[in-house]
């Protein structure tokens, strides 16, 4: 044991390094983000995510969003706790049976105009789980949605990216 510990502290830990991201650019992303949202909106984007059963692989990339690299809150987007605070429906994950009512009810609690993101490819159409007797789908199978973000998982500046198609050319709905 002592031997292993001792490993782990001459050796550093073994972790890949982040990637690189162009800092300008995604600035520029985040800003262009903000002038959609106050566009279409008069105000900030809120965002409520719901996972509606994922293995939290998309979670990751969502929460790196609020990390000092992204800081999405600099731009004015915000998560927010209550569905009737959000604009958006962030959905991740397989619909599983015992969340569709759940997901349904949330989707009513949000005031409109509002729009349904399915992020990640399980929430897109089941990914790896579909076909399992405890998946009722993708998010359509339940709700209308808007916009499809693709990836396993997706990174956060392609999240980003989603959001500003979704403001530039989605309509409401209620």
């Amino acid at each position: 044991m002592l031997k292993l510990l001792a490993n782990a502290l001459l050796r550093g830990p073994v972790t890949e390094k982040a990637p690189d991201p162009d800092g300008e650019a995604l600035a520029e992303l985040a800003r262009r983000l903000r002038g959609a949202a106050q566009a279409r909106l008069g105000r900030s984007l809120s965002i409520r995510e719901v996972d509606a059963g994922s293995c939290n692989g998309c979670e990751l990339e969502i929460h790196a969003l609020g990390n000092p690299v992204y800081d999405l809150e600099r731009f004015g987007i915000r998560f927010v706790a209550s569905p009737r605070h959000a604009d958006v429906l962030l959905v991740t994950g397989p619909v599983t049976l015992n969340m569709a009512e759940a997901l349904e009810r949330t989707w009513r609690a949000t005031p409109g105009p509002k729009w349904v993101v399915a992020l990640g490819d399980c929430a897109i159409d089941g990914g790896c789980f579909a076909g399992s007797y405890a998946v009722a789908g993708g998010v359509d199978k339940i709700l209308p949605v808007d916009l499809r973000i693709k990836g396993c998982p997706p990174r956060p500046a392609e999240i980003l990216a989603g959001l500003l198609a979704l403001l530039a050319t989605a309509e409401g709905r209620r």
